[in-house]
Order: structure tokens, then C-alpha cells, then sequence
């Protein structure tokens, strides 16, 4: 039996919302994802066939806008934004592929490159499951990586796997900055310190305002989930101060993507009158 770790939880979610997004036509699907929903577990599954109907489709999106405005358009483009980014990366020669906090992503799969997906060990385990089950094994090139960022083993666990430090790395992070302690997010920037020139880095982080409450954005139930009165997100930044961090460890920000690039290069082309989370949003940098 498939076990599910309380902590994987939160990867369900979104895998959820990508697997219904399947049903879409494909000229209007923001997001393919053949295998998001072999990703869930079994009634989840059953559940996301339903998504074959499109009213059914319609009235989930306007529920989770009702609840929380833009989430679930959010999760579909910045699904798309990570799969972009590391195709543009891996066909420019990046030799490596490390998906920090993989959940139950299926980013890593399909690759001609080393991919290493790193995420808390019982979260691994049921990953594992999932990849036997559909599979028959975990896919080759594809290392299982148990690490516990907040504990800072991120680069010894790497490397006891055949990640190579001096290569260059594309390195994906999503929706796990705001889950980190402030010690933990640090932490994994200073691993991120030691990658090689010219590696590249995708990362989604929520806004400082949100968590302190002073601006909700139209999702103040997801305020009430996550933040107030259970801490469960604890880390959040502010737009204009993302590239001066990130040099403080040798990394130049080159762009950030949240609605307003999420509708010209996602939304619009499909047709789709979706809105997307303005609490979120993706940065992508590269190792100077």
C-alpha cells in the first residue's frame, strides 16, 4: 500500500489541480502533465477523473477563486514557468537537474541529463511508491535524495548521490521557500554558493507582506491555513530586495514572473480567463 506521509500533504494540492488541468483541450491547457494524477494517491485519482467534464472544470476553478484568489491559475503557470525554464536550460548544456522539495512533481522525468530530486525522507519514500508503481522502478538518472533542510545536509546528501559540484546545475525550487525557518532558507543559499558558474536557479518565494498580515490579495483564507493561527509558512520576501540577497551568495537575479507574465505568456495564448496568485512569485537567477 502507497503510504501517505503527513508532511507530503501539501504537494497534493497542486498535483490535484495539473492533473484536472489534463482534461483541458490542448490548445488551452496551460500545463502537460501526463502523469500528475499516477502521482496521487488512489482516491485522489478517481476523483480528478471527474475533471473529464468540463463544467465540473469551470465551477473547481471559480471554488478555488471564491476561497483563495488566483491560486489554482497560480499553480498551473508556475508549473509551466519551472518546465519552461529547465528545458531552455538543459537544451543550452546544463549537465545536471536538482529539484529541491520534488513533492510529487514529475518535472524530472524524460531527461537525458543526472536529475536529482531532494525532499524530506518520508516524502522520498512515498515518491518512491509512486515511481514503482508506474514504472516499475525509479526511472534511470533519477536519484531519490532524503535531506531535511533545515538541518543543512543538502550537500553532503548531493554529493553521496554522484551530484557533482563543479558541473553546472539547474537547480528548481517551488513553493518551498515559505516552509523553510529562516535558518533553513539560509541554509540552502549557502549550498546554492558552491555551484558552478553559469548555473541557473528558478524559485518561487511568497510575499513578506502576506505573512505579516498587511495585504491578503484576495486569499485571506489561505492566510488563516498557513500563517494565523498555525505558523506553518515562515519565510517571505519583498520583490525589490530578492536580487541583493540572492548576490550575497553569488547568484544575479535575471527575472521574476508572477501574473502579469504568468497572463501575456500563458493566460492570453490559451484563451484562458484565469486570474494568478498575486502573493507568489517565481525568480529566475543564474551563479555569477
Amino acid at each position: 500500500m502507497t503510504r501517505r506521509p503527513p508532511k507530503a500533504r501539501t504537494a497534493f494540492g497542486p498535483m490535484f489541480v495539473t492533473a484536472i488541468e489534463q482534461y483541458t483541450p490542448p490548445e488551452h491547457r496551460i500545463v502537460d502533465d501526463p502523469l500528475a494524477a499516477r502521482m496521487l494517491p488512489a482516491t485522489m485519482r478517481f476523483l480528478a477523473r471527474a475533471g473529464r467534464w468540463r463544467p465540473l472544470r469551470e465551477w473547481l476553478e471559480a471554488a478555488s477563486d471564491r476561497k483563495a484568489l488566483g491560486v489554482w491559475g497560480g499553480v498551473l503557470c508556475r508549473k509551466r514557468y519551472a518546465r519552461d525554464r529547465v528545458g531552455q536550460a538543459l537544451a543550452g548544456g546544463i549537465g545536471q537537474l536538482v529539484i529541491l522539495g520534488a513533492g510529487l512533481d514529475t518535472i524530472a522525468y524524460g531527461w537525458e541529463v543526472p536529475v536529482f530530486e531532494v525532499d524530506l525522507p518520508e516524502n522520498i519514500d512515498y515518491k518512491r511508491d509512486r515511481l514503482r508503481a508506474i514504472f516499475g522502478d525509479v526511472p534511470d538518472g533519477v536519484r531519490l535524495v532524503p535531506v531535511n533542510f533545515d538541518h543543512f545536509t543538502l550537500e553532503e546528501s548531493l554529493t553521496a548521490q554522484g551530484f557533482r559540484a563543479d558541473l553546472p546545475t539547474m537547480f528548481v525550487w517551488e513553493a518551498v521557500t515559505q516552509y523553510l525557518t529562516a535558518g533553513g532558507f539560509r541554509g540552502t543559499l549557502s549550498c546554492l554558493a558552491k555551484a558552478a558558474p553559469g548555473s541557473r536557479l528558478v524559485f518561487t518565494f511568497v510575499r513578506r507582506e502576506f505573512l505579516e498580515g498587511k495585504e491578503f490579495y484576495g486569499a485571506k483564507s489561505l492566510y488563516r491555513d498557513f500563517v494565523a493561527p498555525r505558523r506553518v509558512w515562515h519565510v517571505g520576501l519583498e520583490p525589490s530586495e530578492v536580487d541583493g540577497l540572492l548576490r550575497e551568495y553569488g547568484w544575479a537575479e535575471r527575472e521574476q514572473a508572477g501574473p502579469a507574465e504568468y497572463a501575456e505568456r500563458y493566460l492570453k495564448p490559451a484563451g484562458r480567463d484565469l486570474p494568478a496568485s498575486e502573493i507568489e512569485r517565481f525568480v529566475r537567477a543564474e551563479r555569477t
